[in-house]
């Protein structure tokens, strides 16, 4: 196997470990998760999440949400998700 293989596959697990990280301060922390739930869209999810410090794809958080049995649709006003882990 090659070494950047390595690395991407490296890069792959951390940053799915990056969206449960999110989600699991989610479901610690209600003020996170009311800034998270109003966001409208999964990129605009994502590129928050980045400036937050968690790295990740649309795709590795499709992935994990895919895993989790999760759908980022929203509901209720205001705005919830039944995306967070505890």
């Amino acid at each position: 196997m090659h070494c950047w293989h390595l690395l991407s596959i490296t890069s792959l697990i951390m940053s799915k470990k990056n969206v449960e990280k999110l989600l699991f301060a989610g479901g610690a922390d209600k003020a996170l998760r009311l800034k998270y739930n109003q966001i409208e869209t999964k990129e605009n999810f994502v590129a928050t999440a980045a400036a937050d410090g968690y790295e990740f794809s649309l795709e590795e958080l499709d992935e994990v949400l895919k895993d989790e049995d999760m759908s980022f649709e929203s509901e209720g006003n205001p705005r919830c998700r039944s995306i967070w882990l505890r």
